[in-house]
């Protein structure tokens, strides 16, 4: 660094106390010094890498970060502006010692300087390891590693989603290997797997992968392999990431990490449902060999077919030790044929007999039953007279009644006024038909008088021989030869 030339005695001028008379050297202001230095620390500081332990981490609301670099001697300012901050390929924190990169810059309004950090990584390994260990202890506390969440790989999967960058080697080791083993559908999600972003890129794989749907135009993976060849762990960093370990953790398609070399090891390993030590490894693990699985197949048959073979020659042993002990079938059916003759036999016998028994048996009751002719005969001799017998009591009867009522005719008869009227009598009724005597009669009153031949009207005259009115015609009396009327009339 050179040296600042206007200021190499700011003191010594007209205006310095201890300038001699006539120092004619100019005076600045303090905006001048400030531009000065800002220049000067500027154009002389305009790339520096500087190394320090990271305090007083701060993210404004703006997005910018502000901190403090440190050692045990001094200490210097930084910023990095919000752009830059999602750029870096690490996540800071205090107490991490980094290598930033970056340009120096003064600060007039508080007389300081600080450095615009452009880039940062963490310096030494043994600070990478100490995050790296720390990082893990936390992610393992909140169970992102626990073995309960791990997934079977498929045996046989249709389609296998690989997270790698497209221009290395890995994916050429991974399809080489699965044309040899098994081929199947591979869909490569490609990204950066060192640097600046990877992370991101490396995360927002799995995520896409596993947001597909299935039965959609693009097949969904059955199984995922995240691969990357071997580095340093600087170079593996990315797969360190918390954003790219929760990824992984939440995957719903089995993942396997296939990340480094073999002795290499990344937090992305621990949240894998499985960790190959190489990407070739990886492949291997997504599928069976294909020739070796045919084999297996025919192998299994083979075996299975021995032993159905080996099982079908025991049963034939066992029936035909069996059929040892059995006698002649064909000797057991004449035995049986002639057991069942001989039992025919005895059974038609048997039934002869029976009959002849239960014939004896009904003539012997018969002997002591009477006819069955002969009790109809009876039964309908005594029906007969019983009939004949309530014939003649029921006519001897109706005689009797016919004669009762002959005698109450004639009775009947002789007492109505029919009689009285065929004497020479006559019967005087009014127009309601009421009787009329001569105390009831009226001067003028119309009356009906029958006689045995017939009826006449006639009108009620006073004792003194007067000529009443005219007669009114006179209703007809009730024919009394009506069902209803009385054949008597009222003279009783």
């Amino acid at each position: 660094m050179s040296e600042l030339e206007p200021f190499d005695s700011p003191f010594e001028g007209p205006n310095d106390p201890a300038a001699a008379p006539g120092d004619n050297r100019p005076v600045f202001s303090v905006s001048d010094i400030s531009q000065a230095l800002k220049r000067t620390v500027e154009d002389n500081f305009s790339h520096v890498r500087v190394r320090g332990e990271i305090s007083r981490l701060t993210v404004a609301r703006s997005g910018h970060m502000y901190l403090t670099l440190k050692d045990e001697n001094a200490v210097l300012d930084g910023v990095c502006w919000r752009g830059t901050v999602g750029r870096l390929s690490v996540s800071p924190e205090d107490g991490m010692e980094v290598i930033v990169t970056g340009r120096l810059s003064t600060y007039a309004g508080r007389s300081s300087y600080q450095i615009v950090i452009e880039q940062m990584e963490v310096a030494g390994e043994g600070a990478l390891l100490k995050m790296l260990e720390d990082r893990r202890k936390k992610l393992l506390a909140e169970g992102l590693f626990d073995e309960d969440r791990k997934k079977d790989i498929p045996y046989i999967p249709e389609v296998i989603g690989v997270v790698t960058s497209p221009t290395g080697a890995v994916l050429r080791d991974i399809m080489h290997r699965l044309r040899d083993r098994f081929p199947r559908h591979v869909l490569l999600w490609p990204v950066n797997v060192q640097g600046d972003g990877a992370a991101g890129q490396v995360a927002a794989a799995i995520d896409g992968f596993n947001r597909m749907k299935e039965g959609g135009a693009v097949t969904r993976p059955d199984v995922l392999i995240v691969a990357r060849g071997g580095g340093s762990l600087e170079d593996l960093w990315a797969f360190n990431e918390e954003v790219v370990v929760r990824a992984a953790a939440a995957s719903v398609i089995p993942l396997i990490s296939a990340v480094g070399h073999e002795t290499d090891t990344t937090l992305i390993d621990f949240a894998s449902d499985r960790r190959a030590p190489t990407p070739t490894a990886a492949a291997e693990m997504a599928v069976p060999v294909r020739t070796e699985l045919i084999a297996q197949v025919a192998d299994d048959g083979a075996r299975l077919q021995r032993a159905i073979h080996r099982l079908l020659q025991d049963g034939a042993r066992i029936i035909d030790g069996l059929a040892r002990g059995i006698p002649d079938p064909a000797r057991l059916a004449q035995e049986a044929t002639l057991r069942l003759d001989d039992r025919s036999e005895q059974l038609l016998r048997a039934k002869d007999v029976y009959l002849n028994d239960l014939r004896g048996e009904v003539a012997r009751l018969a002997g002591g039953l009477i006819s069955p002719a002969g009790q109809i005969g009876r039964k309908s001799d005594q029906l007969t007279a019983q009939v004949l017998a309530w014939r003649r009591g029921m006519t001897a009867y109706l005689n009797e009644r016919s004669n009762d009522l002959e005698r109450q005719s004639l009775r009947l008869d002789g007492v109505s006024y029919q009689r009285v009227l065929d004497r020479g009598f006559a019967l005087v009724t009014d127009d309601t038909g009421d009787l009329v005597n001569a105390a009831s009669a009226k001067h003028g009153q119309s009356v009906n008088i029958r006689f045995k031949d017939g009826d006449v009207g006639a009108q009620v005259v006073s004792s003194d021989g007067s000529t009443p009115p005219s007669p009114k015609p006179k209703k007809k009396p009730a024919d009394k030869s009506e069902p209803d009327s009385d054949p008597q009339g009222t003279l009783l």
